[in-house]
């Protein structure tokens, strides 16, 4: 898959939405266009089954394939990697 100068967002889902705003502004790449964070590009409240059916194909699999960069957003209340998952 082919960058599209596409920066992958990876955060705790503590944060608030200001910190978590503020943390990627001052952290982005040079040359980024785009991000792809799935609190804001996944449906939150629905049954998203159908787009997970095969995970190589679901759309976080394919932004981390075509992402140039990955932002991983610390935040105040706990470690980013203290989390399975996103």
């Amino acid at each position: 898959t082919t960058s599209l100068s596409l920066s992958l967002v990876t955060h705790g889902w503590v944060e608030g939405i200001y910190e978590f705003i503020d943390k990627v502004v001052g952290s982005w790449p040079r040359g980024a266009k785009n991000a792809y964070c799935c609190m804001l590009s996944n449906p939150q409240c629905l049954d998203i089954g159908d787009m997970v059916d095969s995970p190589r194909a679901s759309p976080f699999a394919r932004a981390l394939f075509s992402a140039r960069w990955m932002l991983v957003v610390p935040n105040r209340k706990c470690s980013i990697y203290s989390r399975v998952w996103c």
